[in-house]
């Protein structure tokens, strides 16, 4: 069996055991851990620091972030990033919509030279991002999140996967995929935490008994489309055992999933 072969009985594999048992037990130890803080159970909550003065000659800067003469640092919540996405892309508004998105994916990491403010504003200066980012949320709107990665994926310099999923999962808490699920972050850590489910089902299945399948098919960046409509499949069909499941709010948006594999370790592999 060729490689591919074994990816896809990997993902049919996944598709339909979903969580491990240990993964779940991780995952409500988690959810112990912060009810309190989301206790809408959302990560709306969710809030990243930022310095406004660092962002000084980012434009358009969005006026739900605080203004950059401000002094010391900010909070940017997943709430107030869904309020300012959903305020631009009503006045299609998308380079904002995407500043937003992404002073709330970076925050104070990075460094003045490096990523962060620096490489933003090299990707504003690219030719053409206002027309991509028009057509990915439109191919959102009219075809789902698959044609909406694709219509970003390797279209914009700088612009990669980890960040313009971002700009997906907000704009699809304003715009209902015309088909599937909507989007959610899919960034490095959370490949990660896929490579592990993913190994952990393939040494058990015998399809990857070295895992090498899945550190292929999950690698660090980059991902396909076709992967980024896996992870999707995977996530929401995950979101919707674990509702079930006592300890984990029944009423969970896919995205609480999101955050919590995000700060949740998961050792799978065995």
């Amino acid at each position: 069996m060729d490689r591919q072969r074994r990816a896809d009985a990997v993902d049919q594999e996944m598709a339909a055991r979903r969580l491990p048992e240990e993964a779940v037990t991780a995952l409500v130890h988690w959810w112990g851990d912060n009810a309190a803080r989301f206790a809408d159970a959302t990560p709306g909550a969710h809030t990243v620091r930022y310095t406004p003065a660092r962002w000084a000659r980012v434009t358009p800067w969005p006026a739900a972030l605080a203004p950059r003469s401000t002094g010391g640092d900010a909070g940017i919540s997943r709430a107030l990033a869904t309020t300012a996405v959903a305020d631009a892309l009503r006045r299609d508004a998308f380079t904002e919509a995407l500043v937003a998105t992404y002073v709330w994916g970076k925050g104070k990491r990075g460094t003045p030279g490096g990523s962060g403010p620096a490489t933003l504003e090299k990707i504003l200066a690219t030719g053409g991002l206002e027309t991509a980012l028009a057509e990915a949320v439109t191919a959102l709107g009219e075809h789902g999140g698959r044609h909406a990665y694709a219509a970003l994926h390797r279209r914009v310099a700088g612009l990669g996967p980890s960040f313009f999923t971002k700009f997906l999962y907000f704009a699809g808490q304003a715009i209902r995929p015309a088909h599937g699920p909507r989007p959610l972050v899919l960034d490095r850590v959370l490949a990660r935490r896929m490579r592990s489910l993913a190994a952990g089902v393939g040494r058990e299945s015998g399809h990857d008994p070295d895992g090498t399948v899945a550190a292929w098919v999950w690698a660090d960046w980059d991902w396909s489309p076709h992967r980024y409509e896996v992870y999707l499949s995977f996530m929401h069909a995950a979101a919707e055992q674990l509702s079930a499941v006592s300890g984990w709010p029944s009423n969970a948006a896919p995205e609480l999933l999101e955050c919590a594999l995000f700060d949740t370790a998961l050792d799978t592999a065995g």
